[in-house]
């Protein structure tokens, strides 16, 4: 992926640096102001999201004309799937070095970040990991304002269905090239390069219980009728990625339950603050004049908290029905290390009181997260 976008960003002659005089907008084409016919690219980005937009600004910065293509891209760009947090421990550390590549994730968590902490502080600093919890309009609103302000960078309201490719070309020595994305409204953009961040959504289901729904995410009331859009493209896509000969795998992860904050006995948990000193993401955010204060976050911080599971929850688990989706079994997509599922814990390590940490998704009066909880149960045992 970084070979062909430095490819295309060698080919981007001076005659498109002139393209890069006009900032981008969020509804540029969304509003129809101009033919996506006229339009060729140096890099098309698939998909508007961590990944998507660290991608297409990253193209932009180098002066690739480049569009990042996703549906509804107000109410799609920054949002936040599964848990608000950003960094944590390894995946703090790559937030930096994004950073030091002038990338936006930092930048735009430092804004949304309504708790910092500074995970295994007491060890050496190879092994502290930075984290910090969003609220997810907040940090929606930065990660949009971020990638509007860059220059050369177009953002197209649609859905990629299918790749373009010329059959007959030879290039590095592989039969057949890019050429291009088709979009789901029927019109075809011709590119130099094609990046596809579609993440969970490309081939991607959702399993509730033994309930299987083609998704790549469960929904919000924002982004409910463009992740239905990106959904149905995605497997389109997908397809032809399969056809083309591409190794292709899958990974499996957990969700957890929201808890609605009213019905928790907040005195019998344990209370986890904040740092008395957060340290930001961002370089920019963390170099201070000498003698100046020390940085501190813009948004209002917040208190989370942290339980644990007890024997008569284990109990409750072993004695639920069983899903034939249940994580970790002989056969099944592998999961990611640090996202067991609550069920596979009890199974692995009977006896123990496992640890549940409560984090708020936001500043306003919103369900709560019970990280360390992710199951594959149906609704009713939830």
């Amino acid at each position: 992926m970084r070979a062909a976008i430095a490819r295309a960003c060698r080919r981007a002659s001076s005659a498109s640096r002139a393209s890069c005089s006009s900032s981008s907008s969020l509804s540029s084409l969304a509003a129809g102001s101009r033919s996506l016919d006229a339009f060729d690219f140096d890099v098309v980005v698939v998909g508007g999201g961590h990944a998507g937009v660290e991608a297409a600004t990253a193209a932009a910065r180098r002066g690739a004309r480049t569009a990042l293509v996703t549906p509804n891209p107000r109410g799609t760009i920054g949002e936040m799937s599964c848990n608000p947090s950003i960094g944590g421990l390894g995946k703090g550390t790559l937030v930096r070095e994004v950073d030091a590549l002038d990338g936006i994730m930092a930048r735009a968590a430092d804004v949304g970040g309504i708790q910092f902490r500074m995970l295994n502080s007491s060890k050496g600093p190879a092994v502290r990991g930075a984290r910090a919890q969003m609220d997810r309009e907040l940090y929606k609103a930065a990660a949009q304002e971020l990638v509007s302000a860059v220059r050369g960078l177009d953002v197209i309201d649609a859905a990629v269905v299918d790749l373009k490719i010329d059959e007959n070309s030879l290039e590095g020595g592989v039969k057949g090239s890019v050429r291009g994305v088709m979009l789901d409204n029927g019109r075809t953009l011709r590119s130099r390069a094609v990046v596809i961040t579609t993440g969970t959504f490309l081939n991607g289901v959702l399993h509730i219980g033994s309930k299987r729904v083609v998704a790549g995410r469960l929904a919000s009331k924002n982004t409910e009728e463009a992740d239905v859009q990106a959904g149905k493209a995605a497997h389109s896509l997908a397809k032809t990625l399969y056809g083309i000969g591409f190794d292709m795998g899958r990974m499996k992860t957990g969700t957890p339950p929201r808890l609605d904050g009213k019905t928790i006995n907040w005195d019998a948990c344990e209370p986890q603050p904040g740092d008395e000193f957060p340290v930001p993401f961002a370089f920019t955010s963390a170099s201070r004049p000498f003698g100046a204060e020390p940085w501190r976050p813009t948004a209002p911080q917040i208190m989370c908290h942290s339980t644990y599971t007890t024997p008569e929850t284990e109990k409750f688990i072993q004695q639920a029905p069983k899903s034939k989706y249940e994580l970790d079994l002989e056969g099944s997509p592998r999961t990611p290390r640090y996202c067991p599922s609550i069920e596979s814990k009890i199974r692995r390590f009977p006896g123990r009181n496992h640890r549940v940490w409560l984090e708020p998704e936001g500043l306003t009066p919103t369900p709560s997260i019970p990280m360390g909880s992710q199951t594959t149960w149906s609704q009713i045992c939830r």
